[in-house]
């Protein structure tokens, strides 16, 4: 009798350190996770350690394995996954030169608005596929050369989240092809990195820090000695290439084909769908290179999302508890679902606590609040402020296609079936909830699998290890009362853009 084959998906995210073993079929074994130490430098700079990123994913996998109680030889294969963009800078022996800057950064804004003004970024757009923002590596290279000259001196190469966990694992460094396409550190029409592109943004002196790229499903090495002794994995285990997270999600949403749409709600909302031509345009966020071959995945997304719930809970409401996930949302459900049905009448939240995803930018903001206003109407209003953000980017992605039957819902906000509803019911579309806790660790685990041949492709292995949890039928009810508070919600964050 052959012996059951594991593969192990490893997953840093915004917050989160998380591991989780898969079998063959997609079922997950066991998981673990970390809290990831947020570093406010000052305001608007958001950094990490990355060495404490690994040692928390080390953690993470060693209770992994503890309580799974399988032995590491039969795990088959290995892949990590993690937040796109942000900065990780190693030097020659695979030392971080300084704090990893994370994705939701804004020290280089000036530099984006620079470039977005001067016309840069209209020069860059055919090439790279996607727009200027303060923390993607190209802008945080520019500043870094122009104010810590001496880090981008010590270092050797450009990594992102999940690219430094394998380092880790195998001593090796590779860049990997869905990341750095959402880096603007490349051409995406053409998959390879381009000189022009460095030019235009006036870091050619970086392209030495541009490690060769890998894809998703090619091997990057194996399990080293330290590694090993580190994590409790068997010495020699494949790892993968793995993948930008957004790509990692749309795999375990079994975004394999044109006519779906998916969507994360987490530290940023991300909304997307995959197509085998690339989509650009001024209007569009970003286009990047789809973990299956040949094909372009275009997104719409920002930092609107349930972040902004993880800000009014602790600052807000000051809450303490460390219960996170679903005692966390069924507390939240519990004060919603008590209100009943949507109101015009409860206030307006605008989800912008860590960035604007209007072309005006408005800050943050409570409006309409009232004396008869308690917990429960403001966390309705956080609620449906990160609905509205999404929404938005939804119809900007429908201005491209057709209308999709359904959309996949991935990320924290899944967890909570009120939230989840708001989101059907205010887009007058079908969501479907993917099996699973850990979707991100699920699409590295597939293409882990595919790595080592266990599956032929993408398809079959999205195919064999994913499949549909929940379905929400939108409430065609309710549709006029969100579109009524969407609408305030747009003339609110205008009005607050015009005073800021």
């Amino acid at each position: 009798m052959n012996k059951p084959l594991y593969f192990l998906g490893i997953d840093n995210g915004g917050t989160l350190s998380k591991a989780a073993l898969f079998d063959a079929d997609g079922v997950e074994v066991a998981s673990a996770s970390r809290r990831i130490e947020l570093i406010e430098v000052q305001p608007g700079w958001s950094e990490r350690s990355a060495t404490a990123m690994w040692l928390d994913s080390a953690s993470a996998i060693r209770e992994v394995l503890e309580r799974s109680a399988i032995d590491p030889s039969d795990i088959a294969a290995i892949a990590c996954t993690g937040h796109g963009n942000g900065l990780y800078l190693v030097d020659g022996n695979g030392i971080p030169v300084r704090n990893a800057i994370n994705s939701t950064d804004g020290r280089a804004a000036d530099i984006a608005a620079r470039w977005q003004h001067d016309g840069t970024a209209a020069k860059a757009l055919p090439l790279t596929a996607q727009c200027v923002w303060p923390a993607q590596p190209n802008a945080l290279l520019a500043w870094l050369s122009e104010h810590e000259p001496q880090a981008i001196a010590r270092a050797t190469a450009v990594l992102f989240a999940k690219d430094f966990t394998r380092l880790q694992l195998t001593g090796e460094v590779w860049a990997e092809l869905t990341d750095m396409s959402g880096s603007s550190l490349m051409n995406v029409v053409t998959g390879q990195y381009d000189d022009d592109v460095l030019a235009l943004f006036g870091i050619s002196e970086c392209k030495r820090l541009l490690p060769p790229i890998k894809k998703s499903h090619d091997l990057c090495g194996r399990v080293t000695a330290e590694a090993a002794a580190a994590t409790g994995l068997a010495v020699g285990t494949p790892v993968a290439g793995g993948m930008f997270d957004i790509d990692a999600c749309g795999l375990a949403s079994g975004i394999v084909s044109e006519e779906q749409m998916s969507l994360v709600s987490g530290t940023w909302g991300n909304n997307q769908y995959i197509s085998r031509e690339p989509l650009i345009d001024k209007d569009l966020f970003m286009t990047s290179c789809y973990s299956m071959p040949g094909w372009y995945l275009m997104l719409e997304g920002s930092p609107t999302s349930a972040s902004n719930l993880e800000w009014f809970v602790s600052q807000v409401l000051n809450e303490t508890d460390p219960a996170t996930g679903p005692s966390r949302h069924a507390r939240g459900d519990a004060l919603v679902a008590a209100l009943g049905e949507p109101s015009p009448d409860t206030p307006i939240f605008l989800p912008f606590v860590y960035g604007c995803n209007l072309p005006s930018p408005a800050p943050a903001a409570f409006v309409g609040l009232k004396a008869s206003h308690g917990r429960g109407e403001m966390l309705r209003a956080v609620y449906e402020g990160v609905v509205f953000a999404h929404f938005t980017h939804i119809k900007r992605l429908l201005e491209f296609r057709p209308p999709p039957a359904s959309i996949r819902f991935t990320g924290g906000v899944a967890r909570s079936r009120v939230w989840v509803q708001m989101f059907a019911d205010c887009f007058q579309i079908p969501i479907e909830i993917p099996a699973g806790s850990e979707l991100g660790a699920l699409g590295a685990a597939i293409a882990a699998a595919v790595a080592i041949g266990h599956y032929p492709d993408y398809p079959a292995a999205v195919n064999a290890m994913t499949r549909i949890a929940q379905r929400h039928q939108p409430d065609a009810s309710r549709g006029p009362v969100y579109q009524q508070k969407f609408s305030r919600y747009l003339a609110t964050a205008t009005a607050l853009a015009a005073i800021r």
